[in-house]
């Protein structure tokens, strides 16, 4: 059965037997400590801290909390993150916080300058810990539940557990306004996938939660994502559980110096579902008199967004990357006449901490300021926002103003790219790419945009020598 199937079914069972599941064993062990009146979600919360005011502590800390992380990017040391970061999605939080923070983990963000990051009773602890699946947030309400979830928190309350795939696929399954829109290797398939799709989280095999491999302690999640933190350090290797000297083949094990793990065990990414790979803003607001969709099921124009394409089993762009990565910092000038590097790895077949990783390339156009020549931190939802007046300018000078960006009133769209590593949807060890695969006269690896002369099987002189 295709895990699309499966996640389908599962959702109808959680939906229509609310009660009858089968929780795991700690399910239920709150149901003396979590008790009524709870009127609002804070109240969960209150109870919580009578307990773990040390856990809130930490985790006011974390990343997922305070959408920021310091890092250094390009020699600086800056504070960067989901709050600041700028992308090619829908570009940028300023401004629309009420609408993208759903994706939070606390309650009522309607401005990241002036949330209060400080207050523990904000913390929405059953987005992480919910064990039933009754628990979501609600699109466009600063992080609340939705109705259905405010009905039913005594019970998620009172069954609270270990974060599960579905806790964490809320958010990083559904990034960038849909299911596999952003990252490609990361889907609702993957709540439910089977071997084919993914051997660690394989049902009838490993079936490992997410935080098996991102390691937790102090609520501080191990692993950075290039798109918001491409010079955090928190990073783990597939080596931590797998041995260097994996292969039975002594040519294959001497790849591991130079070529991630990824990077043969990930052949393609989008299995199931098909990823937005480009986005056009600058076609937004037309009417068009059609509704065209492509193959994949998806609309490739919508008014109020412009111009999209999708792509399903892709096979992965390659590059050079040593664990930390470039990006576009908000107010940076931007040179018009050439593709803006928004999120990028760095490294290169000199760098001997470098490998060669497998990435999902994102591309499109944004708005920017033609006269300060910075890309723009557009409002797109709610009052004046794009999606609502449709008018650019008002939207540039609103989302402007709520990042603390100067804004001339005169506007165009760049052409922008974004790399996403590729780390999920690891095929079983029968599928993993040979040699032919990326060497000889019909491989994937474009060994010129490596750096190299050509192919390095073809002459040892071109391989890399550490």
């Amino acid at each position: 059965m295709k895990s699309t199937a499966r996640f389908s079914l599962r959702v109808a069972a959680l939906t229509l037997l609310v009660g009858m599941i089968a929780l795991p064993a700690f399910a239920g062990s709150h149901k003396n400590r979590i008790k009524e009146p709870i009127k609002e979600p804070q109240d969960v919360t209150r109870q919580c801290l009578k307990c773990h005011m040390d856990e809130a502590k930490d985790f006011m800390k974390s990343s997922h909390w305070r959408w920021s992380l310091e890092q250094k990017i390009d020699g600086k040391t800056v504070e960067m993150g989901k709050g600041n970061a700028l992308n090619n999605y829908c570009t940028s939080v300023a401004g629309n916080e009420k609408f993208c923070s759903k994706c939070h983990a606390g309650y009522g963000m309607t401005d990241f300058k002036t949330y209060d990051f400080n207050n523990a009773e904000n913390i929405d602890c059953l987005v992480c810990h919910d064990t039933t699946g009754n628990y979501a947030k609600d699109t466009n309400t600063a992080g609340y539940p939705t109705a259905r979830a405010m009905d039913r928190l005594l019970m998620v309350a009172q069954n609270v557990g270990k974060p599960n795939r579905d806790n964490c696929g809320q958010c990083h399954f559904f990034g960038g306004g849909g299911d596999a829109i952003k990252h490609g290797d990361l889907d609702s398939t993957m709540s439910y996938p089977d071997k084919n799709l993914d051997v660690h989280m394989d049902l009838e095999g490993n079936d490992f939660s997410c935080i098996e491999c991102h390691q937790t302690e102090d609520h501080m999640i191990t692993g950075n994502s290039l798109g918001v933190s491409p010079g955090g350090k928190t990073h783990f290797d597939c080596t931590e559980c797998h041995e260097s000297d994996v292969h039975p083949e002594s040519r294959l094990n001497a790849h591991v110096d130079t070529v991630a793990c990824q990077t043969c065990h990930i052949p393609t990414f989008a299995k199931e579902k098909a990823t937005k790979v480009w986005w056009d803003w600058s076609k937004a607001g037309e009417e068009r008199q059609f509704d065209e969709k492509d193959e994949h099921g998806h609309h490739t124009y919508v008014k109020k967004k412009g111009e999209m394409k999708y792509d399903m089993n892709i096979v992965p762009t390659y590059k050079w990357y040593n664990g930390t990565g470039g990006a576009y910092l908000r107010g940076a000038k931007i040179d018009e006449d050439e593709v803006v590097k928004i999120a990028y790895p760095l490294g290169d077949m000199k760098d001997n901490d470098a490998k060669i990783y497998p990435f999902k390339v994102m591309a499109g156009k944004q708005i920017y300021d033609t006269k300060y020549k910075n890309l723009i931190t557009a409002k797109l939802a709610n009052e004046g926002g794009y999606w609502k007046d449709f008018d650019w300018d008002k939207a540039a000078r609103l989302g402007s103003k709520a990042s603390g960006l100067p804004y001339s009133g005169k506007y165009g769209f760049a052409e922008t790219i974004m790399y996403w590593r590729i780390n999920h949807m690891v095929a079983p060890k029968e599928q993993a790419l040979s040699c032919l695969d990326c060497h000889g006269d019909n491989g994937r690896m474009d060994w010129k945009e490596l750096g190299y002369k050509g192919d390095p099987m073809s002459n040892p002189k071109w391989a890399r020598s550490n």
